[in-house]
């Protein structure tokens, strides 16, 4: 069983109560747009870090972060991808990378948008988190708290972390 904690759309900011919210995961996942590889530093200390680039991050994240990560999470196939649309309005690269790789967790930011959205053609929940950073159209901050155990996500908590 693992807690994931899920953000994205960090824009160059962290603070001690989104860290708090993540203490008690067990993994922490970023959707991109972390701004800088101070935020992705700060982040991995606290507990194991696994993250995409956003369209803002320069070489610092994109050389450490890929583009697309594919990966298991015990037994649950996990895509994230920061600019991927959501069902069924995936953009054409996003669309082909899940027919391919057929995750049964899709995730991405971009948007500043929280949705959490059950894909019955591709049968893959699809989750944004938001922002949870202060730059952005967004009115709140939000992240996502869930659990995996083996086959199951469960347990999804949405966090609201305070006006933008």
């Amino acid at each position: 069983m693992q807690k994931i904690g899920l953000i994205s759309d960090t824009h160059n900011y962290i603070d001690d109560n989104i860290l708090s919210y993540l203490k008690d995961c067990d993994q922490v996942w970023h959707a991109g747009d972390f701004g800088n590889i101070e935020i992705a530093e700060k982040i991995a200390v606290l507990k194991p870090l696994k993250g995409v680039y956003g369209n803002i991050d320069a070489n610092d994240i994109r050389n450490i972060y890929p583009e697309n990560l594919t990966f298991m999470c015990e037994d649950v196939k996990v895509m994230i991808r920061h600019i991927g649309g959501y069902p069924p309005k995936y953009n054409p690269e996003t669309k082909k990378l899940l027919l391919e790789h057929q995750p049964q967790l899709f995730i991405s930011g971009h948007s500043h948008i929280l949705k959490i959205i059950y894909d019955d053609k591709l049968n893959c929940l699809h989750m944004n988190p938001g922002a949870a950073g202060k730059h952005g159209w967004h009115k709140v901050r939000t992240l996502i708290r869930f659990v995996i155990d083996k086959k199951e996500m469960k347990d999804c908590e949405v966090i609201e972390l305070g006006k933008r």
